[in-house]
C-alpha cells in the first residue's frame, strides 16, 4: 500500500503577537518527525512517505502531485490539534484516502477528531497499532477490534479503547526509518550552536504524575523501556550526526536501566554527545551516575523545575523540593553539563512573582532557562481542575506561551512582563 505520514507545519498562535506586538514568545517546534520514524519502520513492506511540513510547509502538494496515498497518518500535540483536522480534510478531498490521526492529543482527547475528515484514532502508542490497522485494511478486516484503535462515529459519542501499552508496543526490533528524512535533515540542527541533532527513543511515559503533564495518556501512565541494544542500533543508523537529543520524558526513570545504558554507550565508544531529561532529585539522589553518563558524551541535561517554591511545587504535584533543585544546579554545574531549565509561571502572577523568578534566575546557574506559561492541557489533572476558567477554547493557542484562563495583571502587562524576564534570562544563555 502506499502510506503518507504527515508531521504538521508550526501553526501555534500567540496573543501577545497578534494583541500587542511581542513576538518574543512565540514558540517553534523543530526536530525531525521521530513518532513518524518510528511509526514508517514498522512498515516494511509498504511505500511509506514522510512529509515534515515544519521543515517544508509548502511541500505535501507537491509531493501529492505524483504520489496517490492509499492511507494517511497524521500526528501532532494539543496546538497543532485544528491543523490535523484540516489536512485530514484537504486529504479526503484530493486522495479519499483512509484518514488515520495520533499522537499526544488524539491519545489525550480522541472524540476532538471525531469528524467526518478521520476515519481512525489510535490512542496510546501507535507504532504496532498502526500497522496492524494496514494490514486489516489490506484484508479488509477492519471490524475486529485492535487495542488502542477507535473508528470515527461523528455525531456519536466515542469510548476510549482498550490499550495494552505494554514493551510489544514498542516494536524495538524494527528500527526508525529515519532515511525517509534525509531530504530535511539540514533542517535537524541545534540552533544556537548551527549543529546537527538527531531524536533517539530509549523510553516512553514517565513514572511521576506532575498535574500539567500530558504525557500519560499516550502509556497509559506507564513507563516502558526500550532495549539497550535497540537504543544503540538507533544512535549508529544516524550516523555521523554529532549530538543525540534522547527525546524521552525520562530517560532516567529507572535507574538501574540508566545505569546500564551508560555504560553501554561507554563501552560503545560511539563519539557522541547527548541531551537527555532527568529529574533534580534524580540528580542529587545519584551523581555518580550522572557522572558515568557525562564520560558517555552526556552535554547537557532538561530539568523540570516548574517551580522555585515548595508551595508552588506542590500546587503542581512535583513530589520534589526548590531546595533540591538548588542542589542539583550546584552539583551539575562543578561537573560542567549544561543545564536547560524549563520554569513554569501562573496566568495568576503578579509583579513580584515575575521579580522573585527574575531573581533566582540571577543567583543560580541555569544554563538556557525556558519559561512557559501554566496550560490546561486535555489529559492532564489540571485539566478537569480549571476546565470552567479557561477563557481560551482555540486550541491553536495552546502552545505553552499563551494563559488560556484569565491572568492577574492586565494582560499586556503579563505579557510584557513575561518577554522581559525571558529576554533578560536568555541574555547570558549557553548551551
Amino acid at each position: 500500500m502506499n502510506i503518507l505520514l504527515i508531521n504538521p507545519p508550526n501553526c501555534g498562535r500567540s496573543i501577545p503577537e497578534e494583541r500587542y506586538g511581542i513576538d518574543s514568545l512565540k514558540q517553534i517546534f523543530r526536530g525531525e518527525p521521530l513518532a513518524l520514524e518510528e511509526l514508517a519502520g514498522n512498515l516494511l513492506q509498504h511505500d511509506v512517505r514522510i512529509a515534515d511540513l515544519k521543515a517544508d510547509p509548502d511541500g505535501l502538494d507537491a509531493l501529492l502531485a505524483g504520489f496517490i496515498p492509499d492511507v494517511v497518518g497524521i500526528t501532532g500535540v494539543t496546538c497543532e490539534a485544528n491543523t490535523m483536522l484540516h489536512l485530514a480534510a484537504k486529504i479526503k478531498d484530493c486522495c479519499a484516502s483512509v484518514v488515520v490521526v495520533g499522537g499526544v492529543h488524539a491519545s489525550n482527547d480522541p472524540s476532538f477528531f471525531n469528524h467526518p475528515a478521520v476515519d481512525f484514532i489510535v490512542v496510546g502508542l501507535g507504532k504496532k497499532v498502526f500497522a496492524d490497522l494496514v494490514s486489516s485494511l489490506e484484508k479488509d478486516e477492519t471490524d475486529r477490534g485492535i487495542p488502542g484503535l477507535l473508528k470515527t462515529n461523528p455525531g456519536a459519542d466515542l469510548r476510549r479503547p482498550d490499550c495494552c501499552n505494554t514493551v510489544i508496543d514498542l516494536v524495538d526490533d524494527r528500527p526508525p526509518a529515519y532515511h525517509l528524512v534525509s531530504q530535511y535533515r539540514h533542517h535537524y540542527v541545534l540552533e544556537k550552536l548551527n549543529i546537527n541533532m538527531g531524536f533517539v527513543a530509549s523510553a516512553y511515559g514517565c513514572p511521576h504524575r506532575c498535574s500539567f503533564c500530558c504525557i500519560k495518556g499516550q502509556t497509559g501512565g506507564r513507563y516502558l523501556t526500550k532495549s539497550i541494544e535497540a537504543v544503540l542500533r538507533d544512535i549508529r543508523l544516524l550516523g555521523d550526526i554529532p549530538v543525540i537529543r534522547l527525546v524521552d520524558a525520562n530517560t532516567f526513570g529507572d535507574i538501574e536501566r540508566a545505569k546500564a545504558l551508560g555504560q553501554a554507550l561507554i563501552d560503545a565508544d560511539l563519539h557522541k554527545q547527548y541531551l537527555a531529561d532527568i529529574r533534580s532529585d534524580t540528580v542529587v539522589q545519584y551523581p555518580e551516575m550522572v557522572r558515568q553518563w557525562q564520560q558517555a558524551g552526556l552535554r547537557a541535561v532538561i530539568i523540570g523545575f516548574e517551580g522555585i517554591s515548595d508551595a508552588s511545587l506542590s500546587v503542581m504535584n512535583k513530589a520534589n523540593k526548590a531546595s533540591i533543585n538548588g542542589e542539583a544546579i550546584t552539583i551539575l554545574q562543578e561537573m560542567g553539563i549544561t543545564i536547560v531549565g524549563d520554569f513554569i509561571i501562573a496566568p495568576d502572577y503578579d509583579e513580584a512573582d515575575f521579580a522573585r523568578l527574575g531573581e533566582y534566575l540571577d543567583n543560580n546557574t541555569v544554563d538556557l532557562p525556558m519559561i512557559t506559561v501554566m496550560t490546561p492541557l486535555p489529559g492532564t489533572d489540571l485539566y478537569p481542575q480549571q476546565k470552567n476558567s479557561i477563557v481560551n477554547h482555540n486550541l491553536d493557542y495552546y502552545t505553552l506561551t499563551n494563559a488560556v484562563t484569565k491572568t492577574k495583571l492586565a494582560e499586556k502587562q503579563f505579557y510584557t512582563l513575561y518577554a522581559e524576564l525571558l529576554a533578560t534570562s536568555h541574555k547570558n544563555a549557553r548551551i
